[in-house]
């Protein structure tokens, strides 16, 4: 993507081409594609430098220094340690670093007369297969745009196309609904060429505008409106907050629930997660929409362009596909079985054997899967026995992903079974002094926000929820309000590229500089950590 440097020396009304500043290239570039400063470069260079001999040494120094902790519990903490200092620089593959430390945790001993079993054993869960179906879900909207025609129909709202703010409130809107249940980097990958689309639409106009008013275009770059920034960061941040609505909009939601469950004996059903996270959600939206209009005011408020782009592009695609339809009828179903134990519960109560009968055999899992199923049964043309998906078209799925919660989950039970994580509770417990909810949710965000912004969201979840839960209870207090709130907080991460894969992709698209990200990302931070901590503890009475 072109650079500032590419608005160099334009005098007079020569016009500058959009078209070629912001869909020129690549509409998507990872943080290793793209083209960095020399400054970033040699950041990159020495922190993954870094990590190649740092991760083993601080396994190697914890292991040898005379802790007072049981066998168990020394060797689980030294092997973490440098896990989570390989998550934090990356010198191979985040899923990769994961599964080496179980290795190595089997190799020592850790499991030990069941080895490999007891170890590997969350591997099993449910939950990975709930990760699965839903991706698989999410793939076949992607392919056959069924998520995309969702996107173009909510911007075809009368109104919607002639304001700036509204695009900007639209795209939001779009993004986190998307991102309740497809993957938060698949949602802004799959949107970025739309967004991409209608910013060169804006672009034009405000180039319009310059012109009309006499005004020079030298220095005028299509990559750097503050409307563009807004729309790029509400793609990014839009999808955090989005994921945050259901149990499969984002890993942490899933890795952080599991551990609850273990830990205390308390499930959180599909819908009252729904009914505890849809209030804070819209109110983060609200804050989110501020932050972003706020500190990247749009250099004009009224459109021409952007319904007649909509329209075209809508009309471009037609009616209806079958591979759309089929999809549509699998995504349906599937919502529906994830959501009628919640139901069964309200109707006939959550100690009724009709409830328990329900939640048991719909496990969500299972309800991905055969949600999941329907794709390769449905079919698109039965005379060729053409199917809404191949395999083909499944293998393609995040699998990293799915590699990286496996191992964020083997780690937290780890640090639960080997009583780890009651001992780090303890210990935090008797130097921080924490005595009441309040205290220890705060700790909870705050930590669950710093880590988030250096590793992965699944890591983060998977390294503090753990630590929070007998923090809590050594403390006397429920743990429930405190690791659900981590949780949430394990979402966030939205200061810089490295902190979110969707952060990255926005970042990659050239159209948001790193000191924007940075502005507009401690604020949102700092009043999202807010809510949580205000509004969370007074929803879970109501609903558990």
């Amino acid at each position: 993507m072109p650079t500032s440097g590419t608005s160099q020396q334009r005098s007079g009304s020569q016009r500058v081409d959009v078209e070629q500043a912001l869909l020129g290239g690549s509409t998507y570039k990872g943080v290793a594609e793209q083209e960095l400063s020399e400054r970033e470069e040699r950041f990159e260079l020495r922190r993954r430098t870094l990590g190649f001999f740092l991760a083993p040494a601080t396994t190697i120094v914890l292991f040898l220094l005379p802790l007072d902790l049981p066998q168990t519990q020394h060797t689980v903490a030294a092997v973490l340690g440098g896990v989570i200092v390989a998550w934090i620089t990356e010198p191979i593959p985040i899923p990769v670093s994961g599964l080496l430390g179980a290795s190595i945790l089997i190799l020592l001993g850790v499991g030990g007369e069941e080895g490999a079993d007891a170890v590997l054993a969350p591997f099993g869960s449910g939950t990975i297969f709930t990760f699965i179906g839903a991706f698989i879900l999410a793939q076949s909207m992607l392919k056959h745009g069924l998520a995309r025609r969702f996107a173009f129909r909510i911007l075809a709202i009368p109104g919607v196309g002639q304001s700036t703010t509204r695009v900007i409130i639209a795209f939001g809107v779009i993004t986190c609904a998307l991102s309740a249940f497809v993957s938060n980097t698949a949602t802004v990958a799959m949107l970025l060429p739309t967004a991409l689309g209608i910013l060169t639409v804006i672009a034009n106009l405000v180039q319009d505008k310059r012109i009309e008013n006499g005004e020079s275009l030298e220095g005028f770059d299509p990559t750097r409106l503050r409307v563009g920034f807004a729309i790029m960061l509400m793609l990014a941040y839009g999808a955090s907050v989005g994921g945050l609505l259901t149990p499969v909009g984002s890993p942490p939601n899933l890795i952080g629930r599991e551990l609850i469950e273990q830990a205390t004996g308390e499930a959180i059903p599909f819908a009252t997660w729904m009914g505890i996270a849809f209030p804070v959600c819209a109110l983060m939206f609200v804050a989110l929409v501020a932050v972003l209009l706020l500190l990247n005011k749009p250099e004009i408020r009224r459109l021409t362009g952007v319904t007649e782009y909509v329209h075209a592009e809508r009309e471009q695609m037609g009616a209806l596909s079958r591979a759309e339809k089929n999809t549509l009828v699998a995504f349906t179903i599937t919502v529906a079985l994830w959501i009628l134990p919640g139901i069964v519960a309200l109707v006939a109560g959550s100690d009724s054997s009709a409830y328990t009968t329900v939640s048991t055999r719909l496990d969500e899992g299972v309800v991905a899967i055969l949600g999941a199923s329907l794709l390769f049964i449905l079919p698109t043309d039965w005379g060729k026995r053409e199917f809404t998906l191949t395999w083909g078209d499944a293998a393609r799925i995040d699998w990293g992903t799915i590699v990286l919660f496996g191992s964020g989950v083997i780690f937290g039970a780890l640090l639960q079974d080997s009583g780890l994580a009651e001992t780090i509770g303890k210990g935090s417990y008797n130097a921080l002094g924490f005595t009441s909810a309040a205290a220890i949710t705060i700790f909870a965000v705050v930590l669950a926000i710093l880590v988030s912004e250096t590793t992965s969201n699944t890591a983060s979840a998977a390294v503090v929820v753990p630590i929070i839960l007998p923090l809590a209870e050594a403390a006397g207090v429920n743990p429930l309000t405190p690791a659900l709130a981590a949780t949430f907080a394990a979402s966030f991460g939205f200061m810089l590229p490295v902190s979110t894969p969707q952060n990255a992709i926005v970042y990659g698209s050239g159209a948001v500089p790193i000191t924007k990200m940075i502005r507009s990302g401690v604020s949102f931070d700092i009043i999202g950590a807010i809510l949580i901590l205000i509004f969370l503890p007074l929803l879970i009475p109501v609903f558990i």
